[in-house]
């Protein structure tokens, strides 16, 4: 199911109508969905501009706050304030962690996209390989070799791999890992649906993008409580599983075509 349009709010360095344009064009965006992670927002930040200020990319960080009901608000506008590098855009209406990554997309513009989780779990010192990566792929994403999760959590994950190779004949280690870097270009053709942010790696293979999985750290939460449990992630993760493969079999479709050499 698509997600509606969310009422937005933009936090920028001087006003909270529109920011001001830098003079050298961003290359990379690095988007962060938060949801009540207000003890996260500093450290996450000071991780984030930590590891990519040395690799002379220019970029933003864009945490998008769907609606948090603690101060996590407060929290993003305090950092923005201490370095401009940052941006805050939050969701008037929770909308869930596809509907926020979605807005985060769509309100930037450099060529370079990436993610992260917004717990902490997610080792931002990863993002440097992964852009490195892109020399000779189009998306790159990550796999926690050293899970930092319940056995539970990790049973799970298994089946849902499983399940995503019978269903939709994509064997991905760790779609559910969001430490991700991509070109723009990969996600033009997708229409933003709730468990979007699951199948991102299935759906821009799908239409053609090289894709590359290396591993990444993978840390335990520190702050902070997690949104989901064993069960909203089972059910939730089968009714998007029966959405995609739908979408990949009967969308993605492809004709087949040949092409006139040239005289």
């Amino acid at each position: 199911m698509c997600f509606p349009p969310a009422c937005l709010t933009f936090c920028f360095a001087s006003s909270c109508t529109r920011f001001t344009l830098s003079a050298v064009p961003l290359e990379l965006a690095i988007v962060v969905p938060v949801f009540n992670e207000s003890e996260n927002v500093h450290p996450l930040a000071e991780e984030v501009l930590s590891a990519l200020t040395p690799t002379g990319h220019s970029f933003e960080l864009v945490l998008v706050d769907d609606a948090s009901t603690d101060d996590t608000w407060a929290q993003i506008q305090a950092m923005q304030a201490k370095d401009t590098r940052v941006r805050g855009i939050r969701h008037l209406k929770n909308a869930g962690q596809s509907a926020a990554v979605w807005t985060g997309f769509q309100h930037t513009e450099t060529p370079l996209l990436a993610t992260l989780d917004g717990d902490r779990q997610n080792d931002p010192a990863d993002l440097p390989t992964l852009l490195s990566e892109l020399k000779d792929c189009d998306f790159v994403c990550g796999k926690r070799t050293q899970r930092q999760d319940t056995w539970v959590r990790k049973v799970s994950s298994r089946i849902a791999r499983w399940a995503r190779k019978a269903w939709l004949g994509a064997d991905f280690e760790d779609t559910g890992c969001a430490v991700r870097v991509f070109k723009r270009e990969t996600i033009a053709d997708l229409s933003p649906f709730n468990g979007l942010h699951r199948f991102l790696p299935i759906l821009v293979q799908a239409n053609g993008a090289r894709t590359k999985e290396i591993p990444v750290n993978h840390r335990p939460r520190v702050a902070g409580v997690s949104k989901y449990g064993v069960w909203n992630r089972v059910w939730r993760g089968m009714h998007d599983l029966v959405g995609v493969s739908w979408y990949l079999k009967r969308r993605l479709k492809r004709t087949p075509v040949d092409f006139c050499p040239p005289k």
